[in-house]
């Protein structure tokens, strides 16, 4: 579907000889109006499938329970919660029939961290675009997310901003295995990655556990659920082995993945608990699939 435009530069007639005839130019088209309320039917709501979590995107769910066509522009949510607004990932419209309704996505802007900036959720507003009847117009509104997610997404972002004031966090080396034995992926602690000149000292952090996915598991390696670490983060580079065994061998749970490579990394930020995710890159992530595959037997020639 070719995305239609939704701004115009006015067309501009030229004549060529001072005796011929100039055409009239073609009238531009009617600048798109703006309201601060959608149509009557018509409600928006933000959510987050989970297939969206790695990636930090998000959908804004236009419901259109009109009798009336529309056609979805551009759309962007403002938060302050975020440093920038979230904008539309594809470059493209909408169309949405009576009755139905469709889902927007967007790519979500790093988190904004500070104090009171938690509190201002109910400041959100969602920006949209649409035509109906031919006419175009760009209505501004508020939103939010009755399938809450944001409160507790910008929660753990901003600590994982405070722990990385004190170290660097990230999955190192992946050594997979046979069945029956567990593979072993690293956690890698390096120093806190300050700009120049920053030398103010980190908060005072300590690793306390990761938790399994839905697809990898410690089972049998440390207590359910969770491989207890107590790491104080000082500074000085540490490597730690996590032992890791499939959680589950039917094949669907290979192909339908979404969160089998997000950790969760429980921690204590100045002696208060906390946590936040840790994803697997998608190289790591394809190399975890391919083991828990091979491990539980299927995927192999």
């Amino acid at each position: 579907m070719r995305a239609r435009r939704w701004s115009a530069v006015p067309s501009l007639a030229l004549c060529l000889t001072p005796l011929a005839a100039c055409a009239p130019a073609a009238p531009a088209p009617t600048p798109a109006a703006t309201a601060t309320a959608l149509p009557a039917g018509v409600s928006v709501e933000l959510r987050q499938a989970r297939s969206d979590v790695a990636a930090r995107q998000a959908s804004v769910r236009v419901i259109n329970a009109s009798d009336q066509e529309l056609r979805i522009g551009p759309v962007s949510v403002v938060d302050p919660r975020f440093e920038a607004p979230a904008e539309r990932l594809v470059d493209r419209s909408s169309r949405l029939r009576p009755g139905g309704a469709v889902d927007v996505h967007l790519q979500l802007a790093p988190v904004a961290c500070g104090p009171g900036i938690e509190s201002q959720g109910d400041k959100a507003t969602v920006t949209l675009q649409y035509e109906r009847d031919g006419v175009a117009t760009v209505a501004r509104v508020p939103i939010t997310d009755p399938v809450p997610f944001v409160a507790a997404l910008h929660e753990r972002e901003c600590l994982h901003e405070r722990v990385l004031q004190a170290a660097t966090i990230a999955f190192g080396s992946f050594a997979s295995s046979p069945a029956g034995m567990p593979a072993e992926l690293t956690l890698e602690i390096g120093p806190p990655a300050r700009a120049e000149g920053e030398g103010r000292p980190g908060p005072a952090v300590r690793l306390v556990g990761i938790r399994e996915t839905n697809l990898l598991t410690f089972e049998g390696l440390a207590p359910p659920g969770m491989l207890p670490l107590d790491i104080d983060l000082d500074g000085r580079p540490a490597t730690v082995p996590l032992p890791l065994l499939p959680a589950r061998c039917d094949p669907h749970a290979v192909l339908e993945d979404k969160r089998g490579s997000v950790f969760r990394v429980l921690v204590e930020v100045d002696g208060a608990e906390g946590s936040f995710d840790l994803a697997a890159s998608e190289e790591l992530r394809g190399r975890l699939l391919d083991w828990v595959a091979a491990w539980c037997g299927y995927g192999v020639d």
